[in-house]
């Protein structure tokens, strides 16, 4: 495989954007993205887009040819991806694969949605779908109560408390109000998130992820390139795509596509969970973040309480987690979150984060799940970055 390197990045604000067309959305971010990496659109090769709920009312499955097309981006292969909420990652993963196996040089990626055009009981059910009617839909299992059972049983094994699983949403928030893209702006507490109104018992509103619109997109090149395009490349030193096995008879207190994942994505770079700087992972709710502290190798088995409770996740700790407030502060844009997710670790490793710098950052790892049968998420991404 040759070696990938990321030379733009761009996103937009995410939020309710019914101002804006989809299209307007996605260009906001390839423009960006192209723009900061002094790149001339003609010269992209490939290109994906990511994509996963906007077919439900009539647009999206040809939304790479209508954006680029925009840009005179034409003729080449363009292709659109979905895979539930890990939409964004597989679309970056299938252009950094292009580029990491000769097929081209330049690759182009972005993600877009709009979410806030439906309300919350048909977003619910495209996203949550009745996969297993009899066992799931039908029952009530909802995002939130999933996460909710992850949580209840996470406290009954281990110990975890109510307030350590609010510090994980309050963390989260007081670094979203310090990222301009992030929807929620405003930092709240941990008491005052266990005062508010319960979604999902032992989950209240700050502990669940809103949704809305938005786009973020990323350029990829060939290392022989990078430097022709930026004195900061970001490489790419792993890319590992799983799904679940859906057992019956395991306890629903972790996920084994983010630990098989985890140990196959430090193989491929040569790291370990103590080599990393910073992680971005898929914080759909605040037990959702919790147990990928364990998960992924930041802390054993059962101490994702305590992690989060002494600081270990928070800017200067051991880890820092979610310092673009994850998706509890930015909100979850299915086709947008992963790469959005890519653009803070980016950041992180040029420097340019601003007040969420964490310092000397040379590794970040990205995670992003996507969608959920029977105790296991149905796809798990990771990528580990490095300067």
């Amino acid at each position: 495989m040759n070696e990938v390197a990321i030379v733009g990045i761009g996103g937009t604000k995410f939020g309710k954007h019914t101002e804006k067309s989809i299209r307007e959305l996605a260009l906001e971010a390839c423009l960006k993205a192209i723009r900061d990496a002094n790149i001339k659109p003609k010269e992209i090769e490939t290109a994906y887009a990511g994509n996963a709920v906007q077919w439900e009312w009539g647009q999206g499955l040809s939304i790479g040819q209508a954006v680029l097309r925009e840009l005179g981006i034409t003729k080449i292969p363009i292709t659109r991806v979905e895979n539930a909420c890990a939409t964004g990652s597989c679309a970056f993963r299938e252009a950094w694969y292009k580029v990491a196996t000769g097929t081209c040089d330049i690759a182009l990626v972005f993600g877009v949605e709009q979410m806030t055009v439906a309300d919350s009981i048909k977003m619910l059910t495209i996203i949550g779908g009745k996969q297993f009617a009899e066992r799931e839909g039908d029952m009530g299992l909802s995002p939130p109560a999933l996460f909710a059972l992850l949580a209840r049983r996470h406290m009954e094994e281990f110990g975890t408390t109510r307030k350590q699983l609010a510090m994980v949403a309050a963390k989260n928030r007081k670094y979203g109000a310090l990222n301009p893209d992030a929807q929620l702006s405003n930092a709240i507490t941990a008491e005052e998130i266990l005062n508010e109104r319960m979604i999902c018992d032992p989950l209240t509103l700050s502990q669940c992820c809103p949704r809305g619109d938005g786009a973020a997109a990323a350029v990829l090149v060939s290392k022989k390139q990078a430097k022709k395009y930026t004195s900061i490349p970001i490489y790419v030193a792993a890319s590992i795509q799983v799904s679940g096995t859906y057992p019956d008879d395991r306890s629903f207190t972790f996920f084994d596509p983010d630990v098989r994942g985890a140990k196959a994505a430090y193989e491929m770079a040569g790291l370990g969970p103590e080599d990393l700087d910073l992680a971005e992972v898929h914080d759909c709710f605040s037990s959702a973040e919790l147990v990928h502290y364990e998960d992924l190798g930041f802390c054993k088995k059962g101490e994702g309480g305590r992690f989060i409770e002494e600081g270990l996740s928070d800017i200067g700790g051991k880890i820092p987690v979610n310092t673009s407030g994850g998706l509890l502060s930015k909100g979850h844009v299915l086709g947008a979150t992963g790469v959005s997710q890519i653009i803070e670790v980016v950041r992180q490793l040029r420097g340019q984060a601003g007040e969420r710098q964490v310092k000397d950052a040379k590794v970040g790892l990205q995670h992003n799940a996507g969608g959920f049968l029977h105790t296991d998420t149905g796809t798990c991404v990771i990528h580990i970055l490095k300067r």
